[in-house]
């Protein structure tokens, strides 16, 4: 008997050592990528998650936490908007369409576009990638806000909202700021050179291709119907509503190519997997992606730099992992697409709210090295 009790006692203390430290207890990947994702909602009561985890050498795990609404929980194949995550998208195109001989990353505004008040026309395809074009962002203009609200259903072109760019920030290539604007110009740019819309491009080349068929681009097609409810705040600031169906075609064609793909968890991860890997663009392509500017965080996003629609994260963001990828937030929403280059580890994630935080996404992340390290 009192060598049961030894038992019991070495093993309590055990227990309670490793909740101490943290160290998590031996389990399979799964079991360990749902206690991630479960802990880091656990402090975000009444937002909802959908993940999924691509680990090599493992199938590829979907999960989720928490409510879409009512008693509906989120489940995988829920579409959420991926926001500025479109960017990847839309750069990894250009980059497809350069190697195709369409155009040059050094062509000039001037060379496809026309004259634009405030828009300097010696800016390169390559500066509108990188965000160094010095071009206004529009969003900065509270001008195009009142209008949004004035009017949450006009649909707008990619010329009105040029309108409401105001001067540079700087001469091309002699600065870093984050702009939609450049995006804005290069889906100007992908119609002129292909003769079709962006989804085209997108959809041929990559999503049909890769077996992404859960991802969709606002305005040029339909989204489904199976759409994660979304919540945000509401107009008073007391507490938050129901956002998602508000209308949003305003904001939707605002942001085109800076931020209109909806898509599943799973879809995702397979793009980041696919892109990294090398299945969507050429390695020499990659590499240019892979071109970071240097930036300071008071750039505005959480990245010690960016490439070609590709952010490359703040040291210690994850501790101890060096993090590729790019973050996004739409209407209710926040979204993460991370490539682990020292693992090859490919992470997306999506929340129903605007004020969702990454500590699920982190988990998940540490969850998936211990995991390799472990094996």
């Amino acid at each position: 008997m009192r060598h049961l009790t030894g038992i019991r006692f070495a093993c309590s203390c055990l227990l309670l050592f490793t909740m101490a430290s943290g160290i998590q207890e031996p389990g399979t990947l799964a079991q360990r990528l749902k206690k991630a994702l479960d802990d880091g909602m656990r402090w975000q009561p009444g937002i909802g998650i959908s993940a999924a985890v691509i680990v090599p050498g493992e199938p590829i795990w979907l999960g989720t936490s928490g409510p879409s609404h009512d008693e509906t929980p989120v489940s995988s194949d829920m579409l959420f908007a991926i926001g500025s995550i479109t960017k990847n998208m839309v750069a990894a195109l250009t980059l497809r369409l350069a190697g195709e001989g369409s155009l040059s990353l050094e062509d000039p505004l001037g060379r496809w576009l026309p004259e634009y008040p405030r828009i300097d026309g010696r800016v390169t395809i390559r500066q509108l990638l990188n965000h160094t074009s010095g071009v206004y962002q529009y969003f900065s203009n509270q001008a195009i806000w009142d209008e949004i609200a004035v009017d949450p259903a006009r649909r707008w072109r990619p010329e009105d909202v040029l309108e409401y760019v105001l001067e540079p920030y700087f001469p091309p290539g002699e600065g870093f700021r984050y702009s939609n604007t450049n995006y804005t110009l290069l889906g100007m740019i992908i119609e002129k050179v292909t003769g079709a819309g962006v989804a085209a491009g997108l959809r041929e080349r990559f999503w049909e291709p890769l077996g992404l068929s859960n991802t969709y681009f606002a305005c040029e097609e339909e989204i489904p119907g199976n759409v994660a409810h979304v919540w945000g705040s509401t107009q008073s600031g007391g507490g938050t509503e129901d956002l998602t169906f508000a209308p949003r075609i305003a904001h939707d064609s605002i942001v085109y190519p800076s931020g209109g793909v909806f898509s599943t968890a799973e879809d995702l991860a397979r793009w980041c997997d696919a892109l990294f890997g090398g299945q969507a663009i050429s390695k020499s392509q990659l590499d240019q992606m892979l071109d970071f500017v240097a930036i300071s965080r008071e750039d505005g996003i959480s990245s010690q730099g960016y490439g070609l629609g590709i952010q490359h994260f703040l040291p210690g963001w994850i501790r101890g992992m060096e993090v590729y990828g790019h973050s996004g937030g739409s209407i209710g929403t926040v979204a993460y697409m991370l490539y682990l280059p020292e693992y090859g580890v490919s992470i997306a994630a999506m929340m129903n709210s605007y004020s969702g935080r990454s500590n699920s996404v982190k988990g998940l992340a540490r969850a998936a090295v211990n995991y390799l390290r472990d094996r």
